[in-house]
């Protein structure tokens, strides 16, 4: 089952206060960005938050799934109306991620 536009945009929406969100269409399903980092997936309605120890501490309930067969486990989060929560969670993650590099022009 892949994803309606509705909850992507609500999620985007729920996350912003963590930084720039977006969301990219991925064989039906969403990757979620913040300022350019992968920080989870938009699966088949859920949210899936990529699992880092600075995230679990956050967490109201600590719940690994897989967003889709053959995937890693990644945090499954249940309380996606509370906006800080979510935020919150989003900033955890991105705190030890790399930072894309900028492609140069030839």
């Amino acid at each position: 089952m892949a994803c309606s536009e509705d909850f992507v945009q609500y999620i985007v929406e729920q996350c912003s206060g963590a930084g720039e969100i977006v969301a990219r269409k991925m064989m039906g399903d969403y990757c979620l960005y913040c300022d350019g980092v992968v920080v989870g997936l938009i699966c088949d309605n859920s949210l899936y938050i990529k699992p880092t120890e600075a995230v679990r501490a956050l967490l109201d309930e600590v719940v690994f799934r897989k967003p889709y067969n053959g995937a890693k486990d990644y945090f499954y989060i249940t309380n996606v109306d509370n906006r800080d929560y979510l935020a919150d969670i989003v900033r955890a993650t991105i705190v030890n991620m790399t930072k894309p590099k900028i492609k140069r022009e030839k």
